[in-house]
């Protein structure tokens, strides 16, 4: 399988699809859960909290995935994902 590592900006935003990742735009998971997983663990209080930009633009602060993807076992906000879009 092919392994792509991503190193994420030091500060700024990420919306959903930065981090779930878009099978259509070949956008890879940075944390391989799906859309609805991911927003009912931020509901539970699991994930982070999102930032609201405008009335119809969400996203969440790099720092904050930063540290979940940490705190679930990546390293220094570097994630290797393999071609199917899951963490390794």
């Amino acid at each position: 399988m092919a392994t792509t590592t991503h190193k994420l900006p030091e500060t700024g935003f990420l919306r959903i699809w930065d981090i779930v990742g878009d099978k259509k735009k070949k956008t890879p998971a940075l944390i391989p859960v799906g859309r609805t997983t991911f927003l009912n663990r931020v509901k539970e209080g699991v994930y982070p909290k999102p930032v609201k930009i405008s009335e119809r633009t969400t996203a969440w602060r790099v720092e904050d995935i930063r540290a979940l993807i940490e705190k679930i076992g990546g390293q220094d906000g570097t994630v290797a994902s393999d071609s199917m879009g899951g963490a390794s």
